[in-house]
């Protein structure tokens, strides 16, 4: 990537680009005046590499979940591009749009309202492969194999499962089968929206670890959304990191450049937030807490993070931040004042002291 004045351009080949992208949504209350507008993106830019993986962290009603519905098509946006293999969707018909899309899949944050109560678990996977059937030209018995390819793929047991019905699996294994649906058409990036959220803990680590087994044997990317910055490095691991506030990108880059060494005060108000092991972790010197929660603040005016920082100036105040490189670096950040902080847990040594990254 490079920057041309304060506009971030993105010169590389990737699977998809989003640029610029906006989006708003005609108010429905909550003490918002009518004929008011949410604006959900605000010229949000994102790249996903080819194999690779983004994880998009951010509090509820930042706007990640927007943006992944418009990746895969299932939101309009207002404004900006999407780009897929450098081919505009702007430019394209509705019917080569859809094509493109079908190579996007989602999966949705609860498992169990994603499947139809009253078809079978082969029924799921049995309909849109025989669809995927005909365009490829495979036999009927092409589709009973590769139902059973998919289930095992997903560490299911066809025999187990086949006649099943969504209500006589577990969650984890409902968000499996959900994969695999996502699978029958053979996509190139599968955008997971907090998709181990509803699931019991002791069966997140596995929904994770099966993302991260279809990167490295199908080379499909992954764009990860979640507020859960552990899972969120854990998914999408040796891949890229945004935190998005109120519909900006507020720091972009590598996973553990992120994680590791915040320059942002929104994201280092995030991993402030993480809980730490008591005795087995020593936390950050530089923890601090926001002003005030996210619904309080509607400023729109200045850094649209200012009225909860506590490192806010009267620039702050007055001045709307541009995503920029730091000096040296390939990290994104959007801040007139942008700084690391120790603000990250590091585990405690034998000794007493404190181990570094």
């Amino acid at each position: 990537m490079t920057v041309i004045g304060s506009r971030v351009t993105w010169l590389d080949t990737w699977m998809i680009e989003a640029r610029n992208i906006t989006k708003t949504f005609a108010a429905r209350g909550g003490g918002i005046l009518p004929g008011e507008v949410v604006t959900a993106l605000r010229g949000v830019s994102i790249s996903v590499p080819d194999s690779s993986a983004l994880a998009l962290i951010g509090e509820s009603g930042c706007g990640k979940t927007t943006l992944g519905r418009i990746l895969c098509g299932l939101e309009p946006y207002d404004g900006g591009d999407l780009v897929f293999d450098g081919v505009s969707m702007n430019g394209l018909s509705p019917k080569e749009r859809n094509a493109q899309f079908r190579r996007i899949q989602i999966i949705h944050q609860d498992p169990y309202a994603a499947l139809n109560p009253v078809r079978t678990v082969g029924k799921t996977l049995t309909d849109p492969l025989k669809l995927r059937a005909k365009q490829i030209g495979r036999s009927a018995s092409w589709v009973d194999e590769r139902v059973h390819e998919l289930l095992g793929l997903v560490g299911l047991d066809p025999e187990e499962v086949l006649s099943k019905y969504p209500h006589n699996l577990s969650g984890g294994q409902r968000q499996r089968v959900v994969v695999a649906r996502a699978l029958t058409v053979d996509p190139d990036i599968l955008v997971a929206d907090e998709a181990v959220s509803m699931i019991d803990v002791s069966l997140r680590l596995g929904i994770l670890k099966l993302l991260n087994d279809l990167r490295a044997r199908l080379g499909i990317a992954i764009v990860f959304i979640t507020h859960d910055v552990a899972a969120g490095r854990y998914a999408a691991q040796g891949g890229s990191m945004a935190v998005i506030y109120r519909g900006e990108i507020f720091e972009y880059g590598t996973i553990d450049d992120v994680i590791q060494f915040p320059v942002n005060p929104y994201t280092q108000s995030l991993l402030s937030a993480v809980p730490v092991l008591t005795g087995l972790e020593q936390p950050g010197p530089d923890r601090f807490t926001p002003k005030q929660a996210m619904d309080t603040d509607r400023t729109e005016s200045g850094c649209l993070f200012h009225g909860r920082c506590p490192f806010a100036t009267d620039t702050c105040r007055v001045e709307h931040p541009e995503l920029l490189p730091m000096d040296g670096t390939k990290r994104l950040s959007r801040c007139h004042y942008s700084t690391t902080r120790r603000v990250v847990a590091r585990p405690i040594q034998a000794g007493g002291g404190v181990t570094t990254p």
